[in-house]
Parts: C-alpha cells; sequence; structure tokens
C-alpha cells in the first residue's frame, strides 16, 4: 500500500516538476518574442505611453520623443525624417515598425539594459523607464549629400569606412516621411500608409539594402577579381570584338563604345567598360570560379547588419551566353548598392571585406555604455596582390576612362562606371562604385531612372558625380 502511494506520490512530482520546467521555459524563451512583437496590443500601448529612446547621428537627434497631449503620452519626433527614414524606419501603432526601430527596440524601449537607477526611480515614480540610445555610424554631411545628389530620383547610396565597416551614409530615394505613421490620429496614419504603399515611386523601398537590381559593369570588378585570383595578368590581352555572337545563340553583344582594338589588355577592359572582353574573360575562367568569387564577396547570403536587407544573387547552372552575359553583371545577376559597395571596400582595404555595420554603441539614460560595435571582419574574397592590382586599374578608369566625373583633386580615387538594361521599356540604369583613400572610404551610387540610353555610359553621367559630392563632403 506505502509502495503505491509512493509511486503515486513521485509520479505526481515529476508531473509539477514538468509543469514548472515547462511555464519556467516559456516565460524565459517566449517572453522577448511577445515583447518585440508589434502585433502584442498590450505592449504597444505600453509602449506609446513611455519615453522611447533617442536615434543619434553625431551628436543631433535624428528620432527622439515629445510629451504629447493625445491620446498616447508621448509622440515620436524625425528630423528631416525622408533623408533617414531607410535607416530609422517607421513607428506605428496600427503598422508596427521598421528599420532600427524594429532592429534595437528592445533598447529604444528601454528593456534592452536600461541604467539600474533610472529603473529604481522610474518603478518608485510609477513612471515607465526612459529607453536608450542608439549612436548611429552615419555622417550628417555625407548623408546630406547622398540626399542632394539623388534630388529625389529613384536610387541610392551607400557609403563606408572600409578599414572598419562602418556606414557613412545610406539614403534612399525618393523616401518618406516615418512622422505621420507615427501619429495618434489613426485615420491620418491610415492615409499616410495607404499613400506611401500605394505611390507608383515606391518611396517605402529601401532601395539602398533591401531591393535587388543588375549591377551593369560594376560587376566586372568581381570577374576581374576571379581573373587575377586565377592568374590572369592586367597587361594580358583578350579578344574584344566590336560584336560578339553569344554562344548558342544569334544575339550579338555589343560595347557602348569603341574598346580600342579587337585585341586589348585587361587592365584597358576594364577602363573602357569594355562589354565584349569581359565576356570572353568570364567564359575563359568559367562558371565555377566566377559563382564562387561572387559568393566570397557576399552574392547569394545576406550580410549580418542592423538592418532587414536583400541577399544579391550570382545565379546557377549558366550555359556560355548566359555565363557571358552574367560575367558583365547582366543575365539574372542582382546586387543591392550596399552589396557593391562592400565589393569596392573590399577591394580598397587589401582585399580584407570588414562586417558593414550602422550602429556604434547603445547608450543607457544615465551615459553607461550597455554595448558597442567593435569592427570585425567579414571575409577576405582577394589577396592583398590581387587587391592592389584591382585598385590601380579601377584609378585608370577614373583618370582615363569612364568614371572621369569622379576625380577629386588631390585624392587617389579608384572606381568602375555601370550601366544596366534589364529592361527595354525603361531607362538604363546608372550606377557608379569607387573609393578614395583620403578618407578610407567606398561608395556605391545607384540611379535607378537614369534617362540615358543603353548605348551610353549611364553611370559614367549620373551615378559618378553623385559619388564625388558624397566625397567632398566626407573631406569638410
Amino acid at each position: 500500500m506505502n509502495r503505491s502511494i509512493r509511486r503515486v506520490g513521485v509520479v505526481a512530482a515529476l508531473m509539477f516538476l514538468a509543469l514548472l520546467v515547462n511555464i519556467t521555459t516559456a516565460y524565459v524563451v517566449r517572453t522577448p518574442g511577445l515583447l518585440a512583437d508589434p502585433a502584442n496590443g498590450r505592449v504597444v500601448q505600453e509602449q506609446f505611453d513611455a519615453p522611447r529612446g533617442t536615434i543619434l547621428v553625431g551628436n543631433t537627434a535624428i528620432v527622439s520623443t515629445q510629451p504629447s497631449d493625445g491620446p498616447f503620452r508621448y509622440q515620436r519626433v524625425y528630423a528631416a525624417g525622408p533623408m533617414y527614414a531607410p535607416v530609422t524606419g517607421f513607428y506605428s501603432y496600427l503598422y508596427g515598425r521598421s528599420g532600427l526601430e524594429q532592429s534595437y527596440n528592445s533598447a529604444l524601449t528601454g528593456a534592452g539594459g536600461a541604467g539600474l537607477v533610472d529603473k529604481i526611480l522610474a518603478a518608485l515614480s510609477n513612471k515607465p523607464a526612459p529607453g536608450d540610445t542608439v549612436q548611429t555610424t552615419l555622417d550628417a554631411k555625407a548623408q546630406q549629400a547622398a540626399w542632394n545628389g539623388l534630388a529625389g530620383r529613384r536610387g541610392a547610396a551607400v557609403a563606408v569606412d572600409y578599414t572598419t565597416g562602418a556606414i557613412l551614409a545610406y539614403v534612399s530615394t525618393p523616401g518618406f516621411d516615418p512622422a505621420p505613421l507615427a501619429g495618434s490620429d489613426m485615420a491620418a496614419v491610415q492615409q499616410a500608409w495607404q499613400a506611401g504603399t500605394t505611390d507608383p515611386l515606391n518611396p517605402m523601398y529601401d532601395r539602398a539594402g533591401a531591393q535587388i537590381y543588375p549591377p551593369g559593369s560594376t560587376f566586372k570588378l568581381v570577374t576581374a577579381s576571379a581573373a587575377l585570383e586565377d592568374g590572369w595578368q592586367p597587361a594580358q590581352t583578350v579578344a574584344s570584338p566590336a560584336q560578339l555572337t553569344l554562344p548558342g545563340t544569334s544575339v550579338q553583344l555589343g560595347n557602348a563604345s569603341p574598346c580600342g582594338g579587337d585585341e586589348i589588355t585587361m587592365k584597358q577592359a576594364l577602363t573602357v567598360s569594355c562589354n565584349t572582353a569581359f565576356a570572353n574573360i568570364g567564359m575563359a575562367i568559367g562558371q565555377e570560379k566566377l559563382k564562387a568569387m561572387a559568393e566570397a564577396f557576399g552574392f547569394n547570403a545576406r550580410f549580418r547588419f542592423d538592418l532587414n536587407t536583400a541577399a544579391s544573387v550570382f545565379p546557377s547552372d549558366l550555359d556560355q551566353a548566359q555565363l557571358a552575359m552574367s560575367a558583365i553583371g547582366q543575365f539574372d545577376v542582382a546586387a543591392t548598392p550596399l552589396q557593391m559597395a562592400m565589393v569596392g571596400a573590399a577591394i580598397a582595404n587589401g582585399g580584407t571585406m570588414m562586417e558593414p555595420y550602422l550602429v556604434s554603441e547603445v547608450r543607457a539614460p544615465d551615459l553607461s555604455i550597455i554595448s558597442q560595435q567593435a569592427p570585425a571582419v567579414h571575409s577576405r574574397p582577394i589577396g592583398a596582390t590581387t587587391a592592389a592590382t584591382l585598385q590601380d586599374m579601377m584609378v585608370s578608369v577614373v583618370t582615363g576612362g569612364t568614371g572621369k566625373a569622379a576625380q577629386v583633386a588631390g585624392v587617389r580615387v579608384g572606381g568602375k562606371t555601370g550601366t544596366a538594361q534589364s529592361d527595354p521599356s525603361r531607362p538604363a540604369y546608372g550606377w557608379f562604385v569607387g573609393f578614395a583613400d583620403n578618407p578610407h572610404v567606398a561608395i556605391a551610387v545607384f540611379v535607378e531612372g537614369s534617362d540615358t540610353n543603353e548605348d551610353a555610359i549611364a553611370g559614367g553621367r549620373t551615378a559618378t558625380p553623385i559619388f564625388r559630392q558624397i566625397l567632398e563632403a566626407l573631406r569638410g
């Protein structure tokens, strides 16, 4: 009898223990997710009644919170909202969050480690604890120059300190104002959302990091990297006919301008952006090596980044014609401006690609540092010798090739223009990817509607001057 009771007792104790473990695990594991879920109405209400943290560029608050007399105790304020929108994102009672407002929500609400004194004082006064401060890496002058340079055209610009990975400018245009989405008039909030999401210009797109586009001739930097790593030399010659019949087709690939002969060096091919030469280079080195190099630079994967970004794409299972077009950044090759900025950054940094980041540190209300971002290596796609050779080739593009508009007096500048024609019904896309050694910056500029026909170097005309403006702003 006693044995049976003991057995029942043991089973009951084990069941009770299992229940406690389940409850504890559910609390520990699920609570952060529930608190972060923008669909959790109770938490959202509490957050809108609390002093949310500030987002800074330098010492200037680009997002802050002010007391309000409306239905919420506080109102989110966005200074120069459209210019910083792809970074800050929006904070809306109806539509949730995006950008840093989403990825750093825990810190901004104070749940991520506000100072102990502030928490105690908030608890004693029955008031919500203030949120933490998020410090970005952005340079205000560079951000403004990129915004002004794009001037409302559909496009994007990304600037990165290639020695650290710190993002100095991150602009997407035409842009949207997050402020109306953060309002307390729900009818007005809905109207702002409808206007932003149905606008044919798609102002709520993050073209800098969350949209992919054919990179055109800027991808020749990847193709040149693969060739150099495979043993090619800048002085090695390659066939560069005025027209190249793509294998297995009747399609003729041409050049935007004369390449300088029927056979030219690889350096000359990059300098004048010779399509037929680089198509031949791509077919010569082969699909496997070209894809491997693209992936070494970050294609077919997402960066570990402070914002939700898209993966750039290099396709698989290519025939020779498709490989030829992929080698010049066409066919199904697609990249974000962030990706192409990182390609330029790796080349400028001696072959080492740093992990890109937008937030340098998070500080508690008492100014104590909660977290700091230290520079970290993402990958080493090419060796130092290849990087130095490519730098020299890119300088040639700027001094005597298609990127002359990027020249800045007294600064060593290298770059690559790009033109991408993915749809005959719309203007060619314009690109420029470049670097400078003073300051240490790599910049990618993308202009979606270049108003340039496909036979011209769209990037040299539209994107390259914007590169120069951003660089000059960084130089002060």
